[in-house]
């Protein structure tokens, strides 16, 4: 096991703790931070594409940041960026109204819990429900979407839901106390309201899953022991990284958490920087405590900074490199995660195989694939994104969602279009989780274009006389309106990103697929808040010429945002999209409708896509692997059928 420290030597390299101290340290300087001043976020402004491609090691390089900043007595909010190299603010500007508000600080979560904890109001609800106790109530703060209401304009606003506990560690999820809904001012303290119309008893049963409350683990499982005595085929430089013909670098910021740049296959670019950009997670339910639920875990919490400390033999096994990560507080100090970033090769089954049916000959090689994943908890769901790269040139990311299912509560045995029942008296509502990964591609070269490549059925007739003939067909997504695209499993629909001045020896350009893993987009109707909030999860694929200034799907600030920000907005301009410097948006996830063995807590639900070659290589680039076979001592030589 290693692990990395920020040292910045590239000018991708996250932000180190001796940078985010020189932010606050130039914005006290400069008599931009006071004792009400807090900073939603500090991240690093990556230097334009042309100044890294052209970057050579040694060289010296610009490094400059961007905080956020809030007064937490004034609520207004504001931009600074920072240049590191010399420690001076090149720019402040306060975000207009109607821009949407930072993302939630850490210590906002406890202010608006004592809030409605103190108001009488709350205390009389849940006095009413029999509570006399409220030491163990938990109050949930929760981004409160957006929905024009007058009392909500112009002020930064958490809704609170509130979960009961039996004792200090048990798990609140169990226990939602239905019907009783707070709405705090984070400016001004204030409890704009409690609404209280529940008559529903809580959950009693419990929802722990410690091994105290499971009970004895079972003794059946043999260990799986996963071993590499001669050391791993990686090797790590810093934040660079090299294994088996892959090239790139591994960054990680406070919002998207990890990010991958200058991806390269055998000494060919595949892309410039790729990420998880945002995500949205909707819910179904139209009851009052629930209507508004829709997560912006990236844009709205921040999933780096929310990030797990991953340990071995839990989060990751065989042999591991670890990279910590270092966030800004909500003060602009420097916090670690320590093992933010895990990182190992693991075995992944056949590769290629073929038996010779004339002579009884058996070629066979394995796959194996390098694993570079982090874990990030919000709230009551944790997300796992994992990015495998895979010996034969193809990348996919796997997203994992896991933790507890959030729930509501009615009459055991109530039944509900927009709920299930997974517990008795426990009703945990149908929502989405709607990932955006960003693909800045650069396959093959900075000049792609996008084609859509659809599989399909000829009619009979002359050009198909026995009916059986199928083809596919190409269509070019020559603009920005013209590539806002919705996957399309019936018809095996793919998207091709190709480069016309690159082509391989049959004369074709060099390209990348990009496979998508269908399911449904968002199913809020067109005319709800969250539709225009969320309208990158519309589509499935969104294409955008590259602009250095376009980085997230939903704006820069989805929360409390009116909706119509980022993709809805860029793509207006309608850019050309052929031989351009692209960006691929790409929105997947699963549609979760809860069951009983979702609870209490969730096993992983999977989903993502692939990237994979298309004519970027001449042939199979892994034909040169070993034959495990020949080193087998379970099996006769040449005669190796168990798997090693």
């Amino acid at each position: 096991m290693t692990a990395t420290r920020a040292q910045v030597r590239h000018p991708l390299d996250p932000l180190s703790g001796e940078e985010i101290a020189r932010v606050r340290a130039v914005l006290v300087a400069a008599g931009r931070v006071g004792e009400t001043t807090r900073f939603p976020s500090v991240l690093l402004v990556e230097p334009p594409k042309a100044e890294v491609r052209g970057y050579r090691e040694g060289a010296v390089f610009s490094r400059r940041a961007q905080a956020v900043v809030l007064d937490v007595a004034t609520g207004v909010a504001s931009e600074a960026v920072v240049d590191l190299v010399v420690g001076e603010l090149l720019s402040w500007r306060d975000l207009a109204a109607g821009e949407g508000q930072p993302a939630v600080l850490f210590e906002e979560y406890d202010r608006s819990a004592d809030l409605v904890r103190a108001d009488e109001r709350w205390q009389a609800a849940l006095r009413r429900r029999g509570i006399e106790d409220f030491s163990l109530a938990f109050v949930a703060p929760l981004s409160p979407g957006f929905f024009d209401y007058p009392e909500e304009k112009g002020r930064r606003v958490l809704r609170a839901l509130t979960f009961l506990r039996d004792f200090e560690e048990d798990s609140p999820w169990a226990h939602p106390v239905e019907g009783l809904l707070a709405k705090v001012d984070l400016i001004t303290g204030e409890v704009i309201s409690v609404d209280d119309s529940g008559n529903v008893p809580v959950p009693a049963e419990h929802g722990n899953f410690d091994a105290a409350h499971v009970g004895p683990a079972r003794t059946t499982l043999k260990p799986i022991e996963i071993t590499q005595p001669e050391g791993v085929s990686y090797t790590v430089d810093g934040n660079e990284v090299t294994w088996e013909g892959w090239r790139f670098r591994v960054g990680f910021n406070a919002r998207e958490g990890l990010t991958l740049h200058r991806i390269e296959f055998d000494g060919d670019s595949v892309a410039h920087r790729v990420s998880m950009a945002e995500m949205v997670v909707p819910y179904g339910d139209p009851a009052p405590w629930r209507y508004w639920i829709s997560y912006f875990d990236a844009g709205e919490y921040l999933l780096g900074k929310n990030a797990n400390s991953l340990k071995l033999g839990c989060d990751c096994l065989g042999v591991i490199h670890y990279f910590d990560a270092v966030v800004a507080d909500d003060h602009a100090n420097a916090v670690t995660i320590p093992q933010a970033v895990c990182m190992h090769e693991e075995d992944y089954g056949i590769l290629w195989k073929h038996t010779n049916i004339l002579t009884g000959a058996t070629e066979v090689r394995r796959s194996r694939r390098l694993v570079v994943s982090f874990f990030a908890t919000i709230g009551n769901y944790d997300y796992g994104f994992f990015w495998y790269f895979y010996l034969d040139g193809t990348i996919q990311l796997e997203a994992k969602a896991t933790g507890i299912v959030f729930c509501g509560s009615a009459e055991p045995g109530t039944t509900s279009p927009y709920a299930a029942e997974i517990a008795p008296g426990l009703m945990a509502p149908v929502h989405q989780h709607l990932f955006c990964a960003r693909l800045d591609m650069e396959v093959a070269g900075e000049r792609n274009t996008v084609d859509e490549v659809d599989v399909v059925g000829i009619p009979t007739g002359p050009d198909n006389p026995y009916g059986n003939a199928f083809t596919t067909t190409t269509t070019t997504l020559a603009s920005e309106s013209g590539a806002q695209r919705v996957a399309d499993a019936t018809k095996a629909r793919t998207w091709v990103i190709r480069n016309d001045d690159n082509t391989n020896r049959l004369g074709k350009p060099r390209a990348y697929q990009l496979m998508p893993h269908t399911g449904p987009t968002l199913l809020a109707q067109p005319d709800s808040t969250v539709a225009a909030r969320a309208a990158f999860a519309t589509k499935h694929l969104w294409v955008t010429q590259h602009d250095e200034a376009e980085n997230y799907p939903a704006g820069d600030y989805p929360n409390q945002h009116p909706g119509q920000s980022g993709l809805p907005t860029w793509t207006k301009a309608d850019r050309d999209l052929e031989n351009q410097d692209l960006v691929l948006w790409h929105v997947f996830g699963p549609t979760h409708v809860p069951r009983p063995e979702d609870w209490p807590v969730m096993p992983v639900d999977f989903s993502g896509f692939t990237l994979r070659p298309h004519g970027f290589r001449d042939r199979n680039p892994a034909l040169d692997l070993p034959d495990g076979a020949k080193s087998c001592s379970h099996c006769p030589p040449g005669q190796c059928h168990c798997g090693h």
